[in-house]
């Protein structure tokens, strides 16, 4: 199914050196967390939306209690200084289906290659049972000089094999197309809790702390860590609302739950 670009702006952009930053709904989302928190604090210009036919089939709830359809985005972000620009990937879904992805992942090369795009980065996680108050973060790449350098410029460890199964999606199908055009790219994944709906802020955390070893984006980090213990405190209230509607619900006294 064809895949429709729809433009933010009449011409691309000149980019001096760009990296794009990658970061999809996924295990745990810690690359969707990651990659909105740094979009919103570099405040990035949005470049494109993708569209196709193929996408889930499903609309979301907006806080106007209205539907929207879910978005695919990219944005871009000029530091000047000697410094590479930036790009992100950034939305609410990824496609699910096997040619849709692959299709999908070429598209955006397309568009990256036009940007003269020198080096991409997909961000994704490794789910487990239990996860650490400080996740551990893991990386692999398309050649092993990226691999080398990620290592030595942020101390991540790389002996992922064994450690994951095949990286699905667009976190790993990127390396593998991208390094058919000849782009370095690289797979950093932080560990996370293994459902659907848990949302891997910490892990995003370790993520963003990484990227900004290796790319000096200059990420508040005091901030970040007051903005994990707001949501998680949302979340500990929600989780809290949920227990006590699950009590009220049961039929009989001798019913128990475990939260």
């Amino acid at each position: 199914m064809a895949w429709k670009i729809e433009k933010a702006l009449k011409a691309w952009p000149k980019l001096d050196g760009p990296v794009l930053i990658e970061g999809l709904p996924g295990i745990g989302n810690v690359g969707k967390v990651a990659v909105d928190f740094i979009i919103a604090e570099l405040k990035a210009e949005k470049l494109c939306s993708f569209f196709s036919y193929s996408l889930p089939n499903s609309v979301f709830v907006n806080e106007n209690n209205l539907v929207e359809l879910p978005t695919i985005e990219m944005y871009y972000k000029k530091r000047g200084k000697g410094k590479r620009d930036l790009i992100f990937l950034a939305g609410d879904i990824q496609p699910t289906n096997e040619e849709a992805s692959y299709e999908f992942c070429d598209v955006v090369l397309d568009v990256l290659e036009q940007l003269k795009c020198t080096e991409i980065v997909t961000l994704g996680g490794i789910g487990l049972a239990n996860v650490s108050k400080t996740p551990k973060v893991y990386c692999t790449g398309n050649e092993a000089k990226i691999v080398k350098d990620y290592v030595k410029q942020t101390g991540m460890n790389s002996k992922l094999y064994g450690v994951v199964g095949p990286i699905v999606g667009a976190t790993g199908l990127f390396l593998g197309l991208a390094k058919k055009r000849g782009i370095p790219a690289i797979a950093i994944l932080a560990e996370t809790l293994a459902h659907p709906m848990y949302l891997g802020i910490r892990g995003g955390r370790e993520i963003i702390k990484v990227l900004d070893k290796r790319l000096s984006i200059g990420i508040n980090l005091a901030k970040l860590e007051e903005d994990i213990k707001d949501m998680e405190s949302d979340m500990m209230k929600k989780g809290e609302m949920e227990k006590a509607s699950r009590k009220m619900k049961a039929p009989r006294k001798e019913t128990s739950y475990i939260g």
